[in-house]
């Protein structure tokens, strides 16, 4: 379970300023409450691929959560495009506070020994729909991904960083995951891969 220490909040200027300084992608941990969550909307279907999760997380203001139903880059590629899931379920003694920070990594691999969860291939509009109910129904959520700076701050790559059929990239320790902090001490941690991610 996630430290939930007192933390030195950075405002979203010192975030944007951050940002540009670095020149490099950011990893990033925030725990947030949901203000809205949505599907993606584009002129062309076939792009809206995301569910959209936007969270209050103080001072910084809305952080919007960019998660995959599917990957366009396999589909594209004429590989198989699901996603693959994998719930961990736990429990939690105290709910954590809202928070931004730049991360050390999250690790598929470490969860995967721990917890030997099972995957499953979704069909994108069942995972959306998924997705949006947990959101609506959370307390909390928790998320680690690369942090970016577009109308407000937001964190995408919510996923498996490991090389994929059509993503030949492979990071190591910098995965994205999605954790719902449930009613009556439940949590439920998503996980997500793509084809060719071990």
């Amino acid at each position: 379970m996630p430290d939930h220490a007192p933390r030195q909040q950075r405002s979203v200027e010192d975030w944007v300023c951050h940002i540009f300084a670095t020149g490099k992608p950011l990893y990033a941990h925030v725990v947030g409450t949901l203000t809205k969550v949505e599907m993606e909307a584009s002129a062309v279907p076939d792009r809206a691929d995301h569910v959209l999760l936007t969270l209050d997380v103080p001072p910084c203001g809305a952080v919007t959560l960019s998660v995959n139903t599917l990957s366009r880059a396999n589909r594209n590629a004429n590989f198989d495009a699901h996603v693959r899931v994998a719930i961990v379920k736990t429990s939690y003694a105290g709910m954590p506070e809202p928070f931004i920070e730049e991360a050390m990594g999250l690790d598929y691999a470490t969860v995967e020994a721990q917890f030997h969860p099972r995957w499953e291939s979704c069909e994108r509009d069942p995972l959306a729909e998924l997705l949006m109910a947990r959101a609506r129904a959370a307390l909390r959520i928790e998320a680690w991904g690369e942090i970016y700076r577009a109308q407000h701050l937001g964190l995408h790559q919510i996923h498996s960083r490991r090389a994929s059929c059509a993503v030949k990239t492979d990071i190591t320790g910098h995965d994205g995951a999605l954790r719902f902090y449930l009613r009556d001490g439940h949590a439920e941690m998503f996980l997500f891969k793509f084809c060719g991610q071990p």
